[in-house]
């Protein structure tokens, strides 16, 4: 008998036996020492890359694809790579797009400067952020410094246990009564953002009569200078991420949920990665995309607007079906957008439409279109994709929901998917949802990542 009404499942429900509880326990487990050792998109493709190695993907250095898994790396941050099909290249492949790229704070080009005897750091943040989120926590330094002979000195300060942390001060409340009347967005400013690095000051007392009392300052400079061999000027060149400081966390007596920054969205590039390591060869060709700067438009030279996914495509043609035309290959393809979709906040529940809403323990989200006020400059995914994609999770027995973000007319967002789309392949948004998304502290259902990795796996087989 038809089942004339749908309810979504919850996946404790779903994945209840003894076999797939060990297993999603082993992959949330892994999953936290990943969201603890990557904050970076940098440090995201380097452990790709990794893994890929491991698994036996080739990577291309010359342009060159030789094999039938192989991989290929751009500027250290974005990440091509794809495993032959059963199937001629020209039946089609599937992919899978995700960012490595998160919210965060960035140190200016001249970032370092003294004020009442602190030693500081300018920022500019990078993506959607809430600042005063950011106020009054321990922050870590990620990132890279290059010297003009071409030398990376990579910097990473704040995770291990003996090191010194950062952090940004906040105002006291005794002095606060203006601050607090103010709009949300006006009482905390960006250009105070500042991170202080250090207090003490240099024990050279010429310095502070030649150049004024910048000891502290100095001192900061001469302990990079002893860890790095850097210089002020190499500041310029160099690429300092702050971020929140120690590692990923199991969140309630359950340790149900997982609590870390950055899982917007490399909670999806994790899932996406161990699916396709556990995928064994498909009919279709795998692809799967880990790109850099999504948070802020996806410009850039290693953003999805980028030609760099084009430029592999091709060289993969060439090497795998030189006759097959690009265009076919596309119009055949179909592609999944993973990015992760706003929880339901059982303390903001007005904010959505409960009807169309998502909640943590259900599975990975589709969201047929993004965008803003009226689906503006979204993707809005055709319904023949979306009853194909049921009936493969269906079939896997993967439990899934759909929803929007928010009501009509309170907010929007964007993905990667329109840039997939306008090469004529199938995509919609598929991926976990998230509380506090963009916050230093994002939580996530480790049910939901066990049934994300599986929903991806049954895709790439398809």
């Amino acid at each position: 008998m038809i089942e004339l009404e749908f309810e979504t499942k919850n996946c404790w429900d779903v994945y209840g036996d003894k076999k797939s509880k060990t297993a999603m326990e082993n992959l949330a487990q892994e999953y936290v020492e990943f969201l603890s050792r990557c904050k970076t998109e940098r440090e995201t493709v380097e452990f790709v890359r990794g893994q890929l190695r491991a698994a036996g993907f080739v990577e291309s250095l010359t342009g060159d694809f030789k094999g039938e898994a192989i991989f290929r790396v751009a500027r250290g941050k974005t990440l091509f790579a794809a495993r032959k099909g059963k199937l001629p290249l020209s039946a089609g492949f599937r992919l899978i797009g995700a960012h490595a790229d998160s919210p965060r704070l960035d140190f200016k080009q001249r970032p370092l400067y003294q004020e009442c005897a602190v030693a500081q750091a300018k920022t500019h943040y990078y993506g959607g952020i809430r600042k005063h989120q950011w106020l009054a926590r321990p922050l870590a330094l990620h990132g890279v410094v290059v010297k003009t002979d071409g030398t990376v000195m990579p910097v990473c300060i704040g995770e291990d246990p003996a090191d010194p942390v950062f952090a940004i001060s906040d105002l006291l409340p005794h002095l606060a009564y203006k601050q607090v009347e103010k709009k949300l967005s006006e009482a905390f400013e960006a250009e105070k953002l500042n991170i202080i690095l250090g207090h003490s000051p240099a024990a050279d007392k010429k310095t502070e009569k030649k150049n004024g009392n910048t000891l502290v300052k100095r001192k900061v400079l001469e302990l990079l200078h002893a860890r790095y061999g850097i210089a002020e000027e190499d500041l310029y060149s160099a690429e300092l991420q702050a971020v929140p400081a120690g590692p990923a966390r199991r969140v309630g007596l359950d340790s149900g949920i997982v609590g870390g920054y950055g899982q917007d969205d490399r909670i999806c590039v994790y899932a996406a990665l161990r699916a396709l390591l556990v995928a064994p060869r498909p009919e279709h060709a795998q692809v799967v995309l880990f790109w850099d700067k999504e948070e802020i438009g996806s410009e850039g030279s290693t953003g999805a607007k980028s030609h760099f996914f084009e430029y592999c495509l091709e060289d993969v043609i060439a090497a795998w079906e030189p006759k097959a035309k690009p265009r076919r290959v596309y119009e055949k393809s179909k592609a999944l957008s993973a990015d992760v979709h706003a929880a339901m906040d059982p303390d903001y529940q007005d904010l959505h439409e409960k009807l169309n809403a998502a909640l943590l323990g259900y599975g990975p989200c589709f969201c047929k279109f993004t965008g803003h006020r009226g689906k503006v400059g979204a993707n809005d995914a055709h319904p023949e994709y979306v009853a194909w994609l049921r009936g493969l999770l269906a079939k896997a027995n993967v439990p899934w929901q759909m929803a929007e973000l928010g009501k009509v007319d309170h907010g929007g967002g964007g993905t990667v998917a329109k840039f997939l789309a306008v090469y004529g392949m199938d995509v919609i948004d598929f991926g976990p949802p998230v509380l506090s998304m963009h916050s230093p502290f994002e939580l996530t259902s480790v049910a939901d990542l066990y049934a994300t990795m599986l929903a991806y796996k049954a895709f790439l087989q398809s």
